[in-house]
């Protein structure tokens, strides 16, 4: 529900409307809880709908909760808690798609909470700007076509994003990139 609406509890949506992808879900909640509000089925940018008079409230998938935030929308319940899980025969082993599903899955787990930074810096202050991100391994280092500076590319722990981004701008660094990861594979 919106943040700055009157909208506390599941019962001061009873009489309103409520957007959501997942129609059949959202009306066993209300069901169950008594409730009969008008559930509108949306598909994509759930959460704008409370800001367009679409909808009272939504229901939605959230795992951060940073969507609804930018969107100045506030949790009022907890609909369903689930999470995502791999099963296998246990003879699957060694088998070629299980183990790509595997690598698959594996891949966006490794990938969270990082953050891949990109940046120009002078080749002079490399050394320093080595000392504030040493990243996986090591940054990339590449040199940018007619000057004498690098493009340095690094993977960084998302928490540690504005810090380090203070840091090498400190040593020389500019044109700094954040973009998140989907996957990484090790």
């Amino acid at each position: 529900a919106p943040e700055d609406g009157d909208i506390a509890a599941p019962e001061d949506v009873a009489d309103g409307t409520v957007a959501t992808e997942f129609p059949t879900i959202t009306r066993r909640y209300f069901d169950d809880l008594g409730l009969d509000p008008d559930i509108v089925r949306v598909t994509g940018a759930t959460e704008l709908t409370p800001h367009v008079d679409m909808a009272d409230a939504i229901v939605d998938i959230t795992s951060t909760g940073t969507t609804l935030a930018v969107n100045r929308l506030a949790v009022i319940d907890d609909v369903l808690s689930s999470s995502v899980r791999l099963f296998a025969r246990p003879d699957v082993e060694g088998d070629e798609k299980a183990e790509q599903l595997r690598t698959a899955f594996d891949s966006v787990l490794a990938a969270e909470g990082k953050r891949y930074l990109m940046m120009n810096a002078p080749r002079s202050a490399l050394d320093d700007v080595r000392d504030v991100i040493p990243g996986m391994g090591g940054p990339t280092v590449m040199d940018v076509a007619g000057d004498d500076s690098v493009a340095v590319h690094v993977v960084v722990d998302e928490r540690e994003v504005f810090e380090t981004i203070g840091r090498l701008r400190e040593v020389g660094a500019t044109d700094i990139l954040v973009t998140e990861i989907e996957r990484i594979v090790e």
